[in-house]
């Protein structure tokens, strides 16, 4: 809709108020409209370091994945962002800057920023027995019947040894808090903090612990204490039809299929149990069923970046960003890939070695099964966001995808 025809409504819908008002609103539509080309222009001038969009465009090629969006952001600023591919590869859709992702697992270090929101305001802390807040949790028990004492830390750093209900419905309950009276009913497979083992069920059981303790909902949660400061408009649980619009399609590669040569096919995600990413009758799962862009989780990023600040308000305290930065599984062997170990919501490189090699001791970050990664590197004060959407990566985690942009970053920096 043209400038015009926005005050022409607007005029009509306020009872025609005069030529004051038209130019009042002619004034403010202009304004806005030029907001929005302030934004469009600082992208067009975006720095772009050529060898990291080289390597996506030859994975792309090499039909590895369809597309990509990768953004490497400062504390205040943008160091690098291009976008290759394609977000439909039937219909030639070009993937955009704007572009939505499922980010999978990439949610949970935003459950961490949650649950440390919640225990500066005293409400819990880290340390607390889950059976504090949810006291159907008080009958979990070991194999040989033991109580399991787990904490809100143990949840969230993969080393409750809670169970994992079956994938087939998984994702089936409306709330949160169906879903966790399904948890307590499963055993626990070890001694909490005796093992690290990747737990869905544990992330989601301290997203309801969030909601006992805030009285709101996990999904609105995320909105007004995360996203709304931040300014991060599209992401979300729950799609309106126009997100959905720019969704980017998911793919699975295929590398032969009787005489068709290594192609891609489309493929579903799973935390939609069939249904749509607008569907509102499902759970908002904070172990992966999150949706954004690069910008937005850029965003996230570069709020931890700065310690928690954004603008001249503190978001999450200074000792909250280093919870989630400090490792807290001791020797503990954790993750898909070696040299890592677990801090709140976060893995955190350790040891750089394989698809790490490049990155700096202390970076910390999480990936997305669909291949989806960023990582923050205190250090050298970047955060690096991957988009891409492919199913079926042998480990999403050790993906050359992953490692050429951070090889690429490195060597640029």
């Amino acid at each position: 809709m043209g400038r015009q025809a926005i005050v022409s409504d607007a005029g009509e819908f306020l009872g025609g108020g005069g030529e004051i008002m038209r130019w009042i609103l002619g004034a403010l539509v202009m304004s806005l409209l030029a907001g929005n080309l302030a934004v469009d222009h600082a992208r067009a001038n975006d720095p772009e370091i050529p060898a990291i969009t080289q390597s996506m465009q030859q994975f792309v090629a090499d039909k590895e994945i369809a597309g990509a969006v990768t953004l490497v952001v400062g504390p205040d600023s943008v160091k690098h962002a291009s976008v290759v591919g394609m977000a439909d590869v039937a219909k030639e859709t070009p993937l955009q800057r704007d572009t939505l992702f499922w980010i999978a697992s990439m949610t949970k270090p935003i459950t961490g920023a949650c649950v440390l929101m919640m225990q500066d305001e005293d409400k819990l802390s880290v340390d607390d027995p889950i059976a504090k807040h949810l006291p159907a949790m008080k009958g979990l028990k070991l194999a040989d019947g033991t109580p399991a004492n787990i904490t809100i830390r143990h949840l969230m750093t993969h080393t409750s040894g809670m169970s994992e209900l079956p994938r087939e419905s998984a994702y089936t309950e409306p709330t949160l808090e169906a879903a966790a009276e399904r948890y307590a009913e499963l055993p626990v497979m070890f001694e909490p903090g005796s093992e690290w083992r990747y737990s869905q069920t544990g992330i989601n059981t301290a997203a309801r612990i969030v909601e006992v303790v805030s009285g709101m909902t996990f999904d609105r949660f995320v909105e007004e204490r995360i996203c709304q400061p931040l300014g991060m408009t599209d992401t979300t649980f729950y799609l309106s039809p126009e997100q959905h619009q720019r969704l980017t399609k998911t793919y699975r590669v295929v590398d032969r299929d009787g005489n068709k040569p290594k192609h891609l096919e489309e493929a579903t995600i799973g935390v939609l149990s069939g249904g749509t990413a607008m569907n509102r009758n499902r759970f908002p799962a904070a172990n992966g069923g999150l949706f954004s862009t690069a910008d937005d989780y850029a965003k996230f990023s570069q709020m931890l970046l700065r310690g928690g600040r954004v603008g001249d308000r503190q978001l999450l305290s200074q000792s909250a960003v280093e919870q989630m930065r400090t490792v807290c599984t001791g020797d503990l062997k954790t993750g898909f890939t070696p040299g890592n170990g677990w801090a709140i919501g976060c893995c955190v490189i350790r040891e750089p070695q394989g698809v790490t090699k490049a990155l700096t001791p202390g970076t910390f970050g999480h990936g997305g099964a669909h291949g989806t990664q960023v990582w923050i590197d205190p250090e050298k004060e970047v955060a690096m966001i991957l988009m891409v959407q492919r199913a079926n990566f042998p480990n999403a985690d050790a993906s050359k995808v992953r490692q050429a942009f951070g090889e690429a970053l490195m060597q640029a920096l």
